[in-house]
């Protein structure tokens, strides 16, 4: 199998390329030899790579900037997902894409099924439900994977910001009324694998198991953190509500996913502090 990745040099695609089974091989250009807002360049790049798959792991995940910037936001949420998944489909070639809880407003209180309608409270939210949307519509047989909350060992994330700040401040004070599921991208490019192995379609939800709050994920990591010695010293760590850290951008409180169908076909994932854990172990080795 050959699977050609767009967004090879993000989180989720660097992870894509370590976890990738026997017999695949991994086709990752760079962002400026795959450029995929230009419908020429991603015609080009399959046929150089001549894939049985595409796999759409770039994204605008600035949320608070995609405000200010929706038109970005949507021509690289959205209307480039409709060119991947157009000349995908026009190749003969397999598609997924993977896509977000901000597709939902939050206002839930059980995880939200894989048919539940989209209704998002953002411009980032609305791009990536136009870009599912437009996923479906150029090609019947794309596989849509929803995550939440990913972080790495490498790259800009929830996990490396706490990490710094917990070394700069004082004191540090983290939302705790928005609830969710952290997800470690390994875990999620080999649940891409197995998905793929199964040859699924349609939309699916992934992320790693348990439920959690930003404070709580906060708490976690300064605890394994300090027990592996990337920290030096205990940081109180403040609950707050998200009204006392208002953003431009409005955040699902609620944005638990139901995996039920996707693990059926991929096995239960891993709890999520054992995720973090084996990250942050990875992060340790990597520091001098």
């Amino acid at each position: 199998m050959r699977v050609l990745v767009a967004g090879a040099n993000g989180q989720l695609g660097r992870a894509l390329q370590a976890t990738a089974p026997e017999g695949v091989t991994v086709i990752a250009p760079p962002e400026a030899n795959f450029d995929i807002t230009d419908p020429v360049a991603i015609t080009r790049a399959i046929a150089d790579a001549r894939p049985d798959m595409l796999v759409n792991a770039a994204a605008y995940t600035a949320v608070d900037r995609a405000e200010a910037d929706s038109d970005t936001a949507q021509r690289i949420n959205a209307t480039a997902v409709h060119h991947l998944t157009t000349a995908a489909h026009t190749a003969g070639i397999g598609f997924t894409h993977v896509s977000t809880d901000f597709v939902f407003d939050g206002t839930a209180h059980s995880p939200y099924p894989t048919t539940a309608a989209p209704s998002p409270v953002s411009v980032y939210g609305r791009t990536k439900a136009d870009g599912e949307a437009a996923a479906q519509a150029a090609h019947p047989q794309a596989l849509i994977v929803r995550t939440a909350w990913v972080y790495a060992a490498a790259g800009n994330n929830f996990v490396h910001t706490m990490l710094r700040l917990m070394r700069e401040r004082d004191e540090i004070r983290v939302v705790a009324d928005q609830i969710g599921t952290p997800t470690h991208a390994d875990g999620l490019a080999r649940a891409l694998w197995a998905l793929l192995a199964a040859d699924a379609t349609g939309i699916h939800h992934w992320t790693d198991a348990g439920v959690t709050s930003w404070y709580d994920f906060a708490v976690a990591i300064h605890e394994e953190a300090l027990a592996l010695g990337l920290l030096t010293r205990a940081v109180p760590i403040v609950p707050i509500r998200t009204a006392d850290y208002p953003t431009p951008a409005r955040r699902p409180p609620y944005g638990v996913l139901d995996k039920t169908a996707t693990w059926a076909i991929t096995g239960p994932a891993r709890h999520w502090r054992a995720e973090l854990r084996d990250c942050l172990a990875t992060i340790k080795q990597a520091t001098p």
